[in-house]
């Protein structure tokens, strides 16, 4: 099993940046992707962006060229630094870890931007 703590929500306004971190309580080289997904009400949760073992990463359309996903490997975590955020950003974001075909999800963090 795997626990996962996020942290860094909060609220920005738009243009401003924001720096999401997920703790997993194993080595990340135990688990083989992680990943950040948002929801807003009513919505589905979606993915944003994730990151593979070999350092794959992928990224929804609406952020590419802003989010920036990474590991701290030394640390068990995975960062997402968020830059020039817009007002369609807001929402709650949850970390997932997959390990041996089974998905693991944080409690999330709430992020809300401001125009």
């Amino acid at each position: 099993q795997v626990q996962l703590v996020e942290s860094g929500g909060g609220l920005v306004q738009a243009g401003g940046s924001l720096r999401l971190s997920c703790k997993a309580s194993i080595s990340l080289g135990s688990i083989g992707a992680m990943g950040w997904y948002r929801q807003v009400p009513g919505k589905q949760r979606e993915l944003v962006a994730t990151i593979h073992a070999g350092a794959m990463t992928r990224y929804s359309d609406s952020v590419k060229g802003r989010f920036t996903i990474s590991r701290d490997i030394p640390n068990n975590s995975v960062h997402m630094q968020m830059n020039n955020l817009k007002p369609e950003d807001t929402g709650v974001y949850y970390c997932k870890a997959e390990r041996d075909y089974v998905g693991y999800w944080g409690q999330g963090t709430q992020v809300t931007v401001s125009s």
